[in-house]
């Protein structure tokens, strides 16, 4: 029998679970590129007590995937007003998603992003935005099937020395 998978709002007993994962989100990107993608240890640690003031925040959505009981994913996204520095107007903003690699492949990631998207809207997002490490090829493909497009590109220059 497989076990089911839930996605729901996250509660402060999630918060642990969803902490590794955004650690493990965090080592990810550090991985793509050092010089770009901070990595400071000890991660879960301070993943937590920010995750912690997320839960149930207004204007927030903080979403956990289980599968048997057991958080295996997790969504961060917010309402975000005009941005002039970016050239945005308001939108939904998805911060974060990531799904434990033993437990892709099952569509958690999309629904994830789903719900995530489903639940901006409903808040009155009137487009929902997102950055994805483009090394992330992965990532980009499952934005790319659910319909987001790119719009813009962000690109580092090292300092010298």
């Amino acid at each position: 029998m497989v076990p089911a998978t839930e996605v729901r709002a996250a509660r402060q007993e999630d918060v642990p679970a969803a902490a590794r994962l955004a650690a493990e989100l965090v080592r990810l990107h550090h991985r793509f590129d050092p010089d770009r993608f901070l990595c400071i240890e000890p991660l879960e640690e301070g993943y937590a007590q920010f995750l912690a003031t997320q839960v149930g925040r207004g204007g927030r959505v903080f979403l956990v995937a289980t599968l048997g009981g057991e958080v295996v994913g997790y969504a961060l996204a917010g309402l975000e007003g005009r941005d002039w520095m970016d050239l945005r107007d308001a939108c939904g903003k998805l911060y974060d998603v990531y799904v434990d690699p033993a437990a892709r492949g099952a569509g958690i990631g999309g629904r994830l992003v789903e719900d995530t998207v489903a639940r901006l809207l409903a808040m009155g997002a009137p487009r929902v935005v997102l950055m994805t490490a483009w090394r992330n090829e992965d990532a980009r493909r499952l934005f790319a099937r659910l319909g987001f497009r790119p719009t813009m590109l962000e690109m580092t220059r090292e300092g010298a020395g």
